[in-house]
């Protein structure tokens, strides 16, 4: 078995991602499961296409895309992605699309085939703030989260994807005069070997 876990880049002025630098942490194996690892940009359509040549090139069983979602408190399972891009700050190169819908043949939302409430129950039993969240939002993160389950439902293809999104580091955090909740790189990456270790499990 194999699964595709991507974390973005830095993006709005920050230098580091805790979701990418968890990512990197992961180990080559997790629960009997080859474990492929990648980064992703943070531009609109252009993170979806590098999803889909990682997703032709190894053939994963499942897909998991991560993503920094500051000021939640907790590592948050995302259950829906809905059918629109609206920038509330530019992508990385600038585009802020408003309003604007991610794919006109598409529904105008798809939900997770993760096993999303196992995952946060196998988070929580190991003693890490998990929630399920039913906003992805409407930026990069919702865009490829929505473009995953688009092909997934289009071409058939028998794999389970989704998303996940955690918190600031603590050094981010630092940085903002309202402290918002943090949680460590090595917590975030604890985290998601756990849910996948789920994901697998009910594969």
């Amino acid at each position: 078995m194999k699964v595709l876990i991507t974390g973005f880049s830095p993006f709005d002025g920050e230098t580091i991602n805790p979701a990418l630098e968890a990512v990197k942490l992961l180990p080559n194996s997790i629960a009997g499961a080859e474990i492929i690892t990648a980064e992703l940009p943070v531009v609109f359509r252009q993170e979806a296409q590098v999803l889909i040549e990682l997703v032709e090139e190894h053939n994963p069983d499942i897909v998991i895309c991560v993503g920094q979602a500051g000021g939640r408190p907790a590592i948050s399972v995302e259950r829906v992605a809905i059918n629109l891009q609206d920038a509330r700050i530019p992508d990385n190169e600038g585009n802020t699309p408003v309003d604007e819908p991610i794919k006109a043949d598409g529904k105008e939302a798809y939900f997770s085939s993760l096993p999303t409430r196992a995952m946060v129950q196998a988070l929580r039993e190991q003693g890490i703030p998990a929630a399920l969240s039913y906003s992805a939002g409407t930026y990069v993160c919702n865009d490829v989260m929505y473009h995953l389950l688009y092909w997934i439902d289009k071409h058939g293809w028998d794999i389970q994807g989704g998303f996940i999104h955690v918190p600031y580091c603590p050094a981010q955090a630092a940085n903002i005069p309202s402290s918002p909740p943090s949680m460590s790189i090595t917590v975030i990456a604890g985290a998601l070997e756990v849910a996948i270790g789920a994901a697998v499990k009910d594969r």
